[in-house]
């Protein structure tokens, strides 16, 4: 260290430095990750892809490959959960399903949006959601959520009469659809391929639309055969 230097800023060029690595390896491993699959993209190939001559950086700075996966997770749970707190508080005692779906599809499709292009979260998360073991860290992000919560709630009081194991296999449908749909449509784009609507709020009108008619649909009962 040049003896000139004050310690601090010494110190202050060192964490500026340690963040910019840390959010390049975050921006490769999402790309690599949401392209090629997290098991298929090596903390080698991110810590390349990233411009890092030192490819034991990864583990460095994020530790095993599932905290990086929650890194990525956090640093964009942040701004939809903004946003999802915004569209709860506004649409907040209404009984109609299609304002409490919008306040699940539209956070996502908003920060996508917000991103540019190209994106890679979309189909970075839905690499995740089919994985048994990092499934459950992009869970557990999402469940920690207030906002999601009163979604959730808001949900449950339009639809009194849906019986339990209804409600849980009709959420289960709109997490797939939400992640998959937003994951194509995210790739289609990357490829230069044609897609549905033109817009990510086009799709996400689209993706409403489909999600209120699942979770509006007749019960058939059970009977026995």
């Amino acid at each position: 260290m040049d003896s000139a230097t004050p310690p601090a800023a010494a110190a202050d060029r060192r964490s500026a430095r340690a963040r910019t690595t840390r959010m390049r390896i975050l921006d490769a491993a999402e790309r690599l990750f949401g392209e090629h699959g997290v098991f298929a993209a090596s903390n080698r190939q991110v810590a390349e892809a990233a411009g890092q001559g030192n490819t034991a950086v990864v583990g460095y700075h994020f530790g095993t490959k599932a905290d990086l996966v929650r890194a990525i997770v956090r640093r964009h749970s942040a701004p939809t959960e903004r946003t999802r707190e915004r569209m709860a508080a506004e649409v907040g005692g209404s009984t109609e399903v299609r304002d409490w779906v919008a306040c699940l599809v539209r956070p996502a499709t908003e920060h996508l949006a917000e991103l540019g292009a190209p994106t890679w979260y979309a189909r970075f998360g839905a690499q995740v959601m089919t994985d048994p073991v990092l499934r459950e860290i992009m869970l557990d992000e999402s469940l920690a959520s207030p906002a999601l919560q009163r979604v959730v709630d808001g949900l449950t009081r339009c639809l009194p009469a849906l019986p339990d194991e209804v409600r849980v296999e009709r959420n289960e449908f709109s997490t797939h659809l939400i992640v998959h749909v937003l994951a194509d449509r995210e790739r289609a784009l990357a490829d230069g391929a044609p897609t549905p609507r033109a817009t990510w709020q086009d799709a996400a009108d689209g993706l409403i639309d489909a999600l209120v008619a699942v979770w509006r649909a007749p019960v058939t009962s059970s009977r026995p055969r």
